[in-house]
């Protein structure tokens, strides 16, 4: 896949660790200029030092609404245009409802939906204008299979997978492809704070899978020919019982 996506640039979400991480080294070796999106500021700069020239570091809190909208021209000042968009932050969430905290569910809610949300609505009139562009959402196989042990962050990528098909089908008329990978569980930061037990017995099961084969899903849908479109694309551990 070397020089796929050579004349393009890309910016993500969350692209400090984990997937995000993954998918900037991915596209980057593709021959693209990616802007690594975070709030992590030392952490962008050490990467952006690492991962070369290509490599443009932008520190935003996406929980900070007015930060989110006005992030384009801080992206077009980085590499002058943008052809791909990859909403990939998200936070997670697990156990009862009954045990929970709602302060905690209006975290992950708000950037797994409203902040991802507002980050596409803050891009899309680039895309608009220039006829062209791909979006592409980290969504989760929790988004069209609902999880007994995680409704809240069920619930959150349900929703993401409701505004993905809804807005892509409005964005066809632009030229503009909108799409999903949707994981199973990936070995990344989010999985933290999984009980041990169940960590030792996903890892036994070879129910759990690293965030490099994650990237490989997001440019098989990046390198389509024009025309084609990867709506959804599921990547599950074979292990996972489900």
């Amino acid at each position: 896949m070397s020089e796929a996506l050579a004349g393009k640039s890309a910016a993500i979400t969350g692209a400090a660790s984990g997937i995000g991480l993954a998918c900037a080294k991915a596209m980057l070796d593709a021959g693209a200029g990616v802007i690594l999106i975070d709030r992590d500021a030392e952490k962008l700069e050490e990467l952006s030092g690492e991962l070369g020239p290509n490599a443009h570091a932008l520190v935003v809190d996406l929980l900070n609404g007015a930060e989110v909208s006005a992030m384009l021209p801080r992206i077009l000042d980085l590499t002058g245009d943008l052809h791909i968009f990859h909403a990939n932050a998200g936070a997670y969430v697990g156990g009862a409802v009954a045990d929970g905290d709602p302060d905690v569910w209006d975290k992950v809610l708000d950037l797994n939906t409203n902040a991802a949300f507002r980050s596409v609505h803050a891009v899309l009139p680039h895309m608009i204008q220039k006829k062209r562009g791909d979006v592409v959402f980290t969504s989760s196989v929790a988004g069209v299979i609902p999880v007994i042990w995680e409704p809240i962050y069920t619930a959150s990528k349900h929703a993401v997978q409701a505004f993905v098909h809804s807005t892509r089908r409005q964005l066809i008329e632009h030229n503009i492809r909108m799409g999903a990978v949707l994981p199973g569980p990936v070995i990344t930061a989010l999985l933290d704070d999984w009980p041990k037990a169940k960590m030792d017995e996903a890892l036994a099961a070879k129910a759990l899978m690293e965030a490099n084969e994650v990237a490989e899903c997001v440019m098989f849908m990046l390198t389509r020919p024009d025309g084609i479109v990867i709506r959804d694309i599921t990547i599950l551990p074979h292990g996972l019982d489900m």
